[in-house]
């Protein structure tokens, strides 16, 4: 008779290990109660390079030449991406009918008629392409330059946003009149039409990795919905400083209904709109920064 291998048991040290690599590299905190949520998804890891032990795969992962790969695998495991279109209707609402046409009277007596906005943590795409459709069906931005970038450490989702075909449970917030004008049906889903592809760019990015968020250029809004609740204070504090750093004077932030920034920073101002209430990065006076 043969029998299976026994499942490997990660010790604390193993755990704390691992935990402390996971949190350096992306932010996302396991505090000791998800020890065993952490050993049970890396374990398909084990499996799949035919690894025995909990301390043969740490090696791999600090030494091996294929490690950042590895960390990049172990980002499509970790990672949670439940999502769909049209998420949180009060503040897409508060962004459409509110913030947006601030916006749009402040760029227009500035001259300019470009927007900028950026998902962070977009998952498979629902959100910056939930953001591409509302912006496409307001009249008073035809003519503008939309720019939309959708980003997350996850290269799996990555990919199926790219792809852009979704199944019925990503429209359970979606009216039937965006479906049948922005999408078109086919065998394996609803395939987002080339129009609202165009306005958005999605790509790989690690929101700890502070060279590529400079690289994004200034942003008017950021969406980052559920995303920081994963994230210990210390990494929650160094990604708002980022998002503070690319935002533009009098920009947008956009968190999820069970975040906040109480105890992170106060660089913020929370904006009591009539639908919901948003962070804006305050608008430097004309005389900041003058003797």
């Amino acid at each position: 008779m043969i029998f299976a291998p026994a499942a490997q048991i990660m010790s604390n040290e193993e755990f704390h290990l691992f935990r402390d690599s996971i949190h350096t590299h992306c932010g996302i905190y396991f505090d000791d109660e998800s020890k065993y949520l952490l050993e049970k998804r890396l374990s398909r890891r084990l499996a799949t390079l035919n690894i025995s032990t909990y301390k043969e795969y740490y090696q791999f992962l600090k030494y091996n030449r294929k490690k950042d790969q590895e960390m990049m695998d172990i980002m499509d495991i970790l990672t949670t991406n439940e999502t769909y279109f049209f998420r949180e209707s009060f503040q897409l609402k508060a962004f459409t009918e509110e913030i947006i046409p601030e916006l749009i009277k402040k760029k227009t007596r500035q001259g300019i008629k470009t927007l900028r906005i950026w998902s962070a943590g977009c998952s498979t795409g629902e959100e910056p392409y939930t953001i591409a459709m509302l912006l496409s069906d307001l009249p008073e931005l035809h003519g503008w330059k939309i720019e939309i970038i959708g980003t997350d450490i996850s290269q799996r989702v990555l990919q199926h946003a790219r792809r852009g075909v979704y199944g019925k449970s990503a429209f359970r917030a979606t009216d039937e009149t965006y479906l049948k004008r922005y999408f078109q049906e086919q065998e394996d889903g609803h395939r987002i039409t080339d129009k609202i592809r165009e306005l958005v760019t999605i790509s790989h990015l690690n929101l700890f990795d502070s060279h590529r968020m400079v690289m994004l250029g200034r942003m008017d809004l950021v969406f980052c919905r559920n995303v920081i609740i994963y994230f210990d204070l210390t990494a929650k504090k160094k990604v708002v400083e980022s998002f503070h750093n690319t935002l533009c004077d009098g920009g947008f932030l956009l968190l999820g209904h069970s975040e906040s920034l109480m105890n992170i920073t106060t660089q913020f101002t929370l904006r009591h709109f009539k639908n919901d209430m948003i962070y804006q990065k305050p608008e430097r006076s004309e005389s900041a920064g003058m003797p």
